[in-house]
């Protein structure tokens, strides 16, 4: 097992990744310190997994929340199913929320431990590769609205992350795929040596060879820690781990959540912000043939979805919590492993960047 420390004074917390550690039962009694726990899942994990972490709960009286699977869930109306339950089984501020699943049910459970009371103490359990590597650690929680993603939320961060690898052998090869977008991202962002380790190693990951795979979520982690550690909410360095987001969202927007998995739209999101970067001249052709590669290499698209038109991505683009004073910041490369927030672009370049991935159909 390797353990990763997000230093953040005294809401620091460990990352734990290595196989089996749901059955690992001391890490279980160390940070499960409440007699009040409640799991919050979905109809896909649950049957699982659900099991194997209620037993980990000795002399708990604990509950489970079983929500349905996907992004529609991670909505208003699932925070305040949490919410309502917590206060009918009339749990204390000394409760503990366990999420256990992917990116959604980390989010939403993050948020309602973030408001119940105002703050309890929340554990994260990423079932998900896209979960393990990214939206477990660093304590962004939110939930959606309909005009944008992840609008409504909060900075909050979980006492510790579970990283099972195991848990990752019954992952769909889709959603598999969407994790390593993310992945790819700290290559891009700030990780030359690691993007190029994954240039060589990328079918080995695919495969999910045991030494391969943890040392991307490893290498992965790390990378978030040092980040989120320097700028724990985002005033700086912390936005260059949005690379793609900006127009990822605005896709995801536009097909209602539906459609797409959160990776395959920032997958191609980070290629368009590679396009727009080497359009402005500040990046060469052949870093942006890269990016394609690798992300093709990883079965992400590449194009934008056939039913997204130029006018949903451009009014989807301007409710992004990136704009300030009305103007919108995009993360662009200077170069593989090195990223800028800039809001030097022009309008004409974006659009035709966009129009670019939209005759791809």
């Amino acid at each position: 097992m390797k353990t990763i420390e997000v230093d953040l004074d005294e809401r620091s917390y460990p990352i734990y990744i290595g196989k089996s550690l749901l059955s690992d039962q001391r890490l279980f009694e160390k940070h499960v310190t409440s007699s009040q726990v409640m799991i919050i899942t979905n109809e896909t994990v649950a049957p699982l997994y659900l099991e194997i972490v209620e037993k980990r709960l000795t002399n708990v009286n604990y509950e489970t929340l079983i929500l349905p699977d996907g992004e529609t869930s991670k909505s208003l109306d699932s925070l305040n199913q949490v919410i309502t339950r917590l206060m009918e089984k009339k749990y204390s501020r000394t409760c503990i929320l366990i999420a256990l699943g992917g990116g959604v049910i980390g989010d939403l459970t993050g948020f309602a431990a973030a408001c119940y009371q105002r703050g309890v103490t929340f554990i994260q359990i990423p079932t998900t590769l896209l979960a393990q590597v990214d939206s477990s650690v660093g304590g962004k929680t939110a939930v959606n609205h309909a005009l944008g993603k992840n609008m409504i939320g909060a900075f909050y961060q979980p006492c510790a992350v579970l990283a099972d690898t195991e848990v990752l052998s019954t992952l769909p090869e889709r959603e598999f795929s969407a994790g390593l977008a993310e992945v790819i991202k700290y290559g891009i962002i700030r990780d030359k040596e690691f993007y190029d380790w994954l240039e060589e190693n990328i079918e080995s990951i695919m495969a999910r060879d045991d030494d391969a795979l943890e040392y991307t979520i490893e290498r992965s982690c790390i990378n978030k820690a040092e980040v989120v550690a320097e700028d724990e909410r985002e005033s700086g360095i912390r936005a260059t781990l949005n690379l793609g987001h900006t127009f990822g969202h605005a896709i995801e927007t536009a097909l209602n959540y539906k459609e797409w998995l959160h990776g395959e739209a920032i997958g191609c999101g980070m290629l368009m912000a590679a396009d727009l970067s080497m359009r402005l001249g500040l990046m060469d052709q052949t870093k942006v043939e890269r990016i394609k590669t690798i992300l093709e290499r990883a079965k992400l698209p590449t194009q934008i979805h056939k039913d997204v038109t130029l006018e949903q991505m451009l009014e989807n683009m301007k409710v992004d919590k990136k704009s300030r004073d009305g103007v919108l910041y995009l993360i662009l490369l200077n170069d593989i492993g090195k990223a800028v927030v800039t809001s030097d672009y022009t309008e004409e370049a974006l659009k035709e960047t966009i129009n670019h991935f939209l005759a791809r159909k």
